[in-house]
């Protein structure tokens, strides 16, 4: 890196120690604009690499609830609104015991890229809370939810700030959620996305951030004279972004051997029955060994590496930092050419670096998981003019997007000298709209 832009990371660590996640995020993206603050001093002088790496608003809040058995329990809640300068804060909310104000800002400021690079008006936020809704019953949850909306929604907002899911926040958290801000603020509004079909909700909202990833990963195939026809495809996670990015993988003719949750994963040769691993998952919550006892040609392998699983076609689509060096060594050795980020930053830096070092095509997270905010976008169009598109319309939306956004890194990336580096390509096209727009706006 530069100098000047080793200082800007150096700064970073500085003023948010701890942080690992959110230090990891920022390097990445200051490794890939370098040149373009070079090009465009403009940039430099009006400050805003240092004003786009501090939030515009940290929130963090307690969140008091009571158990099944009468006893007080006590969260923390948070709400990063990191970058507004061309739409509204647009994020989702995280439930997981792993969450603290570095995880929410490393997901915000990703959020910032990856909204930009949707052409769609939204800026970047994110939130959530250290609650693990596992193991807790429907009321527990819904207690839980309402004290948690009780304060978020004196921050949040259709045209100011417009929360989604995330880890840990389905249809009944966003339920719970909307219907206390209904309650506290008696106005139904588009204020939280992911909502359910019939009030408020989008088609297709479900199946987007997998489908979306599938499209972005088809046009970086198309574009290298390649396709998923015939190829063999492993994901990570089995989760609501692999179970969708699995089967329209399969759409397209792709053979998903292997998928996986936290205990461990299935390999099955016949090709990954959805079907089986939407029950397991969506409906029934079970561990995903249980693939096996109806498919008896699979094979589960507790705990491990999915990535272990020799395949052309690797797509995370867990959580963060999937995919270490050592791993990407191994997915490399097994033959794997192409890997499209499903989830938020599944691949460590070090990964990334050791990936485009060997010529293999990297779909980066925030352009190719995009799909699922991209969505929730589309569902603020259909709340604001109280309309309701088909599944076909949004899925149409949705695909053109995607390859709008692969288009963008990849022009980013030849205008730079950076052909088929799309990381760098998807962080240089998403920093110049968000520039751009704070250029104009001035010191704010």
């Amino acid at each position: 890196m530069s100098i000047n832009v080793q200082k800007y990371l150096d700064d970073v660590k500085k003023r948010n120690p701890g942080e690992a996640e959110f230090h990891q995020a920022v390097e990445e993206v200051l490794e890939s604009i370098a040149p373009v603050l070079e090009k465009n001093p403009q940039y430099v002088e009006s400050g805003i690499v240092e004003r786009l790496l501090e939030p515009e608003r940290q929130i963090m809040f307690r969140v008091p609830w009571v158990d099944d058995n009468g006893k007080v329990q006590v969260n923390r809640g948070f709400r990063v609104q990191f970058n507004s300068a061309i739409g509204p804060y647009k994020g989702g909310l995280r439930f997981h015991p792993s969450v603290y104000l570095g995880i929410i800002k490393f997901l915000g400021f990703e959020q910032i890229f990856k909204n930009s690079l949707t052409t769609l008006p939204i800026g970047g936020g994110k939130g959530g809370s250290d609650f693990d809704p596992k193991g807790k019953s429907d009321a527990e949850v819904m207690r839980f939810c309402q004290s948690f909306m009780t304060e978020l929604c004196k921050h949040i907002g259709a045209d100011t700030d417009v929360p989604a899911g995330d880890i840990g926040v389905g249809g009944r958290e966003i339920g719970f959620m909307y219907g206390q801000y209904r309650r506290i603020r008696n106005e139904f509004t588009g204020v939280l996305t992911g909502k359910g079909i019939g009030w408020g909700g989008s088609l297709a909202r479900t199946e987007a951030t997998g489908y979306g990833l599938v499209y972005f990963v088809r046009e970086m195939l198309k574009a290298n004279g390649k396709s998923f026809e015939g190829q063999r495809v492993v994901i990570s996670g089995s989760g609501n972004v692999a179970i969708y990015a699995c089967q329209k993988a399969q759409s397209y003719g792709a053979k998903v051997v292997a998928v996986s949750d936290s205990n461990g994963y299935v390999v099955d040769e016949d090709g990954i029955d959805v079907a089986t691993v939407q029950r397991l998952k969506e409906v029934e919550r079970a561990r995903i060994s249980e693939y096996v006892k109806v498919r008896p040609n699979a094979k589960y392998v507790a705990g491990g590496s999915v990535w272990d699983v020799k395949c052309d076609i690797a797509l995370p689509c867990s959580t963060q930092n999937d995919i270490n060096e050592d791993t990407a060594k191994t997915l490399v050795d097994n033959g794997c050419y192409a890997v499209g980020e499903g989830a938020n930053m599944p691949c460590t830096n070090e990964a990334i670096k050791y990936f485009l070092s060997k010529g293999i095509l990297v779909g980066p997270a925030k352009a190719a998981n995009a799909g699922g905010v991209a969505t929730s976008a589309l569902e603020m169009s259909q709340n604001s003019q109280r309309l309701e598109w088909t599944f076909e319309e949004v899925d149409e939306r949705l695909d053109r997007i995607m390859t709008s956004i692969f288009k963008a890194c990849d022009d980013a990336s030849k205008e730079y000298g950076l052909n088929n580096n799309y990381v760098a390509g998807a962080n240089i096209a998403g920093f110049l709209k968000v520039a751009k727009a704070m250029l104009a706006q001035g010191v704010i």
